[in-house]
């Protein structure tokens, strides 16, 4: 009996951790325009997804895929990227706004060239946060001789890129905002 009341204390807890996790995705969702359109409530809102591609990062993959949402009561459509992180058991998923997208592949290019002349101080970390919460990261610190780069979603941690991931990742980002152009001249 006692082991019983532990397990049930135990898939209390497991239970209310899940649902914090999903609430926060949740919450970095509202903070784009696509994320407050699907939260609509009393219509049909569809949701469409089409892969752009991906990236390998180790054990993790980091994909990219085009989004439209339609509001089927008004034919109101919005664009935008889903930027996802799988691998080692975990999913991560960003949502990008389609008016963002320019400023994050403009952010991915500087990003990637950044070298120690952007400060004269010993280290630096210049960033990019999207609105949802993606950023993307230049770490420089001259003992290490080096600048790293990294993509976060949210609260996950940081995945470290190397130059030629990097370019993947402008890359992908360039054809998904070729992609958002073709779908809306549809």
């Amino acid at each position: 009996m006692e082991r019983m009341k532990h397990l049930n204390g135990l898939f209390i807890v497991l239970t209310c951790l899940v649902a914090g996790l999903a609430k926060a995705q949740d919450t970095n969702d509202l903070k784009t325009q696509i994320g407050w359109f699907e939260a609509r409530t009393n219509v049909v809102i569809i949701r469409s997804y089409g892969p752009v591609g991906g990236i390998a990062l180790g054990a993790q993959e980091l994909s990219v895929r085009c989004k439209q949402t339609v509001d089927t009561s008004t034919g109101e459509k919005v664009y935008g990227l889903l930027i996802e992180s799988e691998g080692n058991a975990t999913s991560e998923r960003m949502l990008v706004d389609d008016d963002e997208v320019d400023s994050l592949i403009n952010a991915v290019n500087y990003l990637a060239k950044i070298n120690f002349d952007a400060s004269p101080l010993p280290g630096f970390e210049a960033s990019y946060t999207s609105k949802a919460g993606l950023r993307v990261i230049a770490h420089g610190d001259r003992r290490d001789g080096g600048v790293q780069a990294y993509v976060q979603l949210g609260d996950g941690p940081r995945t470290p890129l190397s130059a030629v991931q990097m370019s993947q990742l402008y890359g992908l980002l360039d054809q998904g905002r070729k992609s958002l152009a073709a779908l809306k001249a549809k």
